[in-house]
């Protein structure tokens, strides 16, 4: 196993996951999590996969995965829209990545976890919850 990590490195580490997990739809440069937790790119990487047992980016993508899980199977939202408001770029990559997570494609789940399940909330209605939707002020 690698070197041991201490209780103010592990600290550091979560403070940054934390705010992986706040702002996971968001757009997040590596570098920039790195440095709240105080450490390099390079260094983060490594303390956090010792912690963790996965890359930041794979924590990233398969937390994404997670929630866009849920949006399939309850919101009246296109495949796209969910990519999107997950926090991917790229139907490509979400498609990709949720295949490799789940076994089948987001729509493929979205089939499977709406024959038994409840009426899909109103698309406008998540998209507001979400921020999707700015309010205009005078």
């Amino acid at each position: 196993m690698g070197t041991a990590v201490d209780t103010g490195q592990l600290r550091q580490v979560r403070l940054a996951k934390d705010a992986m997990d706040r702002d996971w739809a968001q757009p997040l440069d590596l570098a920039a999590v790195a440095a709240r937790a105080g450490y390099s790119r390079t260094y983060f990487v490594k303390v956090f996969r010792e912690v963790y047992g996965e890359t930041p980016g794979q924590y990233l993508s398969r937390r994404r995965v997670e929630r866009a899980q849920e949006l399939l199977r309850s919101a009246n939202l296109t495949v796209t829209e969910i990519c999107m408001l997950v926090g991917f770029s790229s139907l490509g990559t979400f498609t990709t990545k949720f295949k490799r997570q789940v076994g089948m494609t987001p729509g493929e789940f979205r089939r499977a976890a709406r024959r038994s399940g409840p009426t899909p909330i109103p698309g406008c209605f998540v998209l507001f919850w979400a921020g999707g939707f700015r309010e205009e002020t005078p």
